[in-house]
């Protein structure tokens, strides 16, 4: 049977990166993002919002650029796999946990205090003869893209301002 674990999110950080180093040395940084849908009520007619709060994890240099030029209130688009991890707290209970594991993160909008040449868009996918042992990290490529919020289309790399709508 064949399996395909993808996600896509959109949405602003909770709060202010928090970056970590894994006991292999790697950077490693936890994200907290929440996505907001707003819907009309049938039967009163109020507009409502619900928010679903999601961690998101970044390894590598991936790791670093979140946390050097994100902040808390930033909207950021990412795209990456579910992860389920399973461990057992000092009482002996099971506890888990589903986040995503970020694969691309592209910064939206404008921050406050942003430095001159802020990424728009950074990856973490393997490259042709990188090496990479489990969940330790990969191969970074990054920016990719134009500062243009919504999704690269990677099979086109002759995108021109020009042609942009807006």
């Amino acid at each position: 049977m064949a399996c395909y674990n993808r996600v896509i999110l959109m949405g602003n950080l909770t709060r202010d990166p928090e970056l970590k180093q894994a006991p292999s040395g790697t950077p490693v940084v936890d994200l907290r993002l929440a996505v907001s849908e707003q819907y009309r009520d049938k039967q009163t007619g109020e507009t409502k919002e619900v928010t679903c709060f999601v961690d998101v994890t970044a390894w590598s240099r991936l790791a670093e650029l979140c946390s050097q030029y994100l902040s808390k209130g930033r909207p950021i688009l990412v795209e990456g796999r579910l992860q389920y991890d399973e461990w057992k707290n000092k009482e002996g209970e099971t506890r888990s946990k589903l986040r995503v594991r970020a694969d691309i993160i592209r910064f939206l909008g404008s921050a406050q205090g942003a430095r001159e040449g802020t990424p728009s868009e950074v990856e973490s996918r393997p490259s042709a003869g990188v090496a990479i042992s489990g969940t330790t990290g990969a191969a970074i490529s990054a920016p990719i893209a134009p500062p243009v919020a919504g999704f690269n289309d990677e099979s086109d790399d002759s995108t021109d301002d020009e042609d942009l709508p807006f």
